[in-house]
């Protein structure tokens, strides 16, 4: 029987899941698609950060950090949506497991530990999926490279929060984020579509934009803090890993054929997921016998 712990999770992974179908529903393209969720969800967690009391108050040095990692969190949107555009959801969401390669390399950086051999293993076996994704679909590699780059904009912003979450609610560290993904976007839009862009926009497309801010985002984002309560960041990475399934699930039951993919890239995609999933309950055990070890 799944506990409910478990099914919150569940719900949340597959909550992540469907923004890629969402990219592909909203017809607006990706930089105006970004600058819009990172306004809605900035507006709907100061709505919750209201009503729960919570203080917004924070030093110019620490909001110039939060916004800083906010502005990465807006450049990794921006390529995530920007590969779903030029590609489809099945070859953004597969790249989107290259994280665990980077973060492999990141986190001895910024946590000052040994690079583990295990992880070295791990980046060669995903490097090797990415080719065959790419022998499969060459004529997506605008949507591969731009995927790749989204993961490893994921795995940076991802080891920074790592080494602050405990210094701030995490409610007012994913609103000044949001804030600072607004700005960076805010930034880019004239260079491409444009401020005009942003009125184009049809009724249903900000329904949908709507819902992608908020349920699709807010929610998401501050279920998974209440969640560590209950659970370890490593189950949370263990679970996070299934995300491509179910956006490739849904995405092809959603859109068909133009999802269809052949059967290199879906072994492939599988290896690179079961790998990393692999690793991660390594990790997870590793991590269990030290901390039987010091008791």
């Amino acid at each position: 029987m799944i506990s409910g712990t478990q099914s919150r999770l569940q719900l949340i992974v597959f909550l992540w899941g469907f923004t890629g179908v969402l990219g592909k529903l909203i017809e607006v393209s990706a930089i105006p698609l970004v600058w819009y969720r990172t306004l809605i969800c900035a507006v709907t967690l100061y709505v919750f950060i209201r009503i729960s009391g919570i203080s917004l108050k924070i030093s110019r040095k620490d909001l110039l950090m939060l916004l800083g990692i906010g502005a990465i969190i807006g450049a990794h949107w921006m390529t995530f949506f920007g590969a779903i555009k030029v590609s489809n959801v099945a070859v953004a969401l597969s790249t989107l497991s290259t994280g665990a390669l980077f973060s492999a390399f990141l986190e001895p950086l910024f946590f000052k530990r040994r690079i583990i051999f295990s992880e070295i293993i791990l980046a060669i076996i995903v490097s090797l999926c990415i080719l065959l994704i790419y022998n499969a679909s060459p004529d997506y590699w605008l949507g591969i490279v731009l995927g790749v780059i989204c993961s490893f904009l994921s795995a940076l912003f991802s080891v920074i929060n790592g080494r602050i979450y405990t210094r701030f609610p995490s409610q007012k560290i994913m609103f000044y984020e949001m804030l600072g993904g607004f700005l960076v976007v805010s930034i880019f839009l004239p260079f491409f579509d444009g401020f005009g862009a942003l009125a184009d926009v049809t009724f249903k497309d900000f329904l949908l934009l709507l819902l992608l801010g908020s349920l699709f985002t807010a929610y998401p984002m501050s279920e998974s803090v209440r969640l560590m309560k209950n659970i370890s960041p490593f189950t949370l990475l263990l679970n996070v890993n299934l995300e491509p399934v179910y956006g490739i699930v849904l995405a092809y039951l959603i859109f068909g054929e133009s999802e269809k993919m052949t059967p290199l890239f879906y072994v492939a995609t599988a290896v690179m997921i079961v790998v990393i999933i692999i690793n991660s309950i390594l990790k997870m055990k590793a991590k269990d016998k030290l901390e039987k070890k010091a008791n």
